[in-house]
């Protein structure tokens, strides 16, 4: 037997030195995050994708009193971005998230928003970047497809 290892590279950059486009993005996020409908879990969670072109788009989680017809903040945010901006890449993705008033210091997406992120790097044929914003940090990885070791990407199915 073989044994092996994943390592995943990610900046951690603290909020002094976050960039203008980091502080643009998370004050979109954070906006999003307040028209979170969560009552349920009471865990708001904010997204904002910055396209290709400089536009915008963010989401927030909604939830359903029939588990699992919700929806996290990053699909509604990247499905958003798709419908109405499809030939326009994703460059970047933030989230941020608040419990109990409080800002969470550290979100990651679901392993279905995983996933997402997978597909839609996959569609532009492009990673893009994901920060994972908190209230003192940010936590940075220049390649979405780093949250997903082992994914499946569908390449494997049939092609037309």
């Amino acid at each position: 037997m073989k044994s092996n290892q994943i390592n995943i590279p990610y900046k951690e950059i603290p909020r002094a030195e976050f960039s203008e486009e980091i502080k643009l993005l998370e004050q979109h996020a954070i906006e999003a995050a307040r028209k979170a409908y969560a009552p349920y879990s009471h865990f708001l969670v904010g997204a904002a994708v910055l396209l290709q072109s400089g536009t915008i788009v963010t989401g927030s989680n909604q939830e359903n009193a029939a588990y699992p017809s919700g929806l996290c903040a990053e699909r509604t945010a990247l499905f958003s971005a798709g419908a109405l901006y499809p030939d326009d890449p994703v460059v970047a993705l933030l989230i941020v998230a608040f419990s109990e008033g409080k800002r969470v210091d550290m979100i990651t997406p679901c392993g279905a928003c995983r996933q997402v992120l997978l597909e839609v790097s996959s569609r532009f044929n492009r990673s893009f970047q994901v920060i994972m914003s908190g209230e003192q940090r940010a936590i940075v990885l220049d390649d979405n497809k780093m949250l997903l070791p082992f994914a499946f990407d569908g390449s494997d199915l049939p092609k037309e």
